[in-house]
């Protein structure tokens, strides 16, 4: 289940956030201070053209997934997990499906989206699996400069009528 964010969602946000192995699989890898995440807040929860979800596994906040570019027919979406207690409670991969259905039936429902899109580092298998499994196909590869070290990224895309 996805919800909005809570004023009381936010510390949970950036712990999950700054795990070493969620900022190893993003774009931007340093640890992100609580004053930079307030920034962040304030600026995209005013923003029409992104979307910042809660998703409650069991009814416990575990993830976040953010839809960026944000149109009518589309947009460019991300994730992020609270690794330790899912790891902890033996429940990661469950929850890691459950967001990416979650994820990509609010995309189509509610959002009302044709098209969806994620970018992942090349490398990232696991994460580029997953994507395959639910439809996603690649449609692109561009150069992004991670840490000083250039990167291909990886474009996925899945239509409504494929997911």
């Amino acid at each position: 289940m996805l919800r909005d964010v809570q004023g009381d969602d936010l510390a949970d946000m950036r712990r999950w956030r700054n795990h070493p192995r969620v900022r190893a699989a993003s774009f931007t890898t340093h640890e992100i201070t609580e004053d930079e995440h307030l920034r962040w807040w304030a600026a995209v929860r005013t923003d029409p053209g992104r979307r910042v979800l809660i998703y409650d596994h069991h009814g416990v906040a575990t993830g976040v997934v953010t839809y960026s570019d944000l149109t009518p027919e589309s947009a460019t979406w991300g994730y992020y997990l609270d690794l330790d207690t899912l790891e902890r409670q033996g429940s990661l991969l469950r929850a890691w499906i459950g967001l990416e259905r979650a994820a990509v039936g609010h995309a189509f429902g509610p959002l009302g989206l044709s098209r969806l899109r994620g970018e992942v580092l090349d490398g990232n298998e696991p994460v580029m699996r997953l994507h395959r499994r639910f439809g996603f196909v690649e449609v692109g590869r561009r150069k992004q400069v991670v840490d000083g070290v250039t990167r291909d990224a990886v474009t996925f895309e899945i239509r409504k009528e494929e997911g």
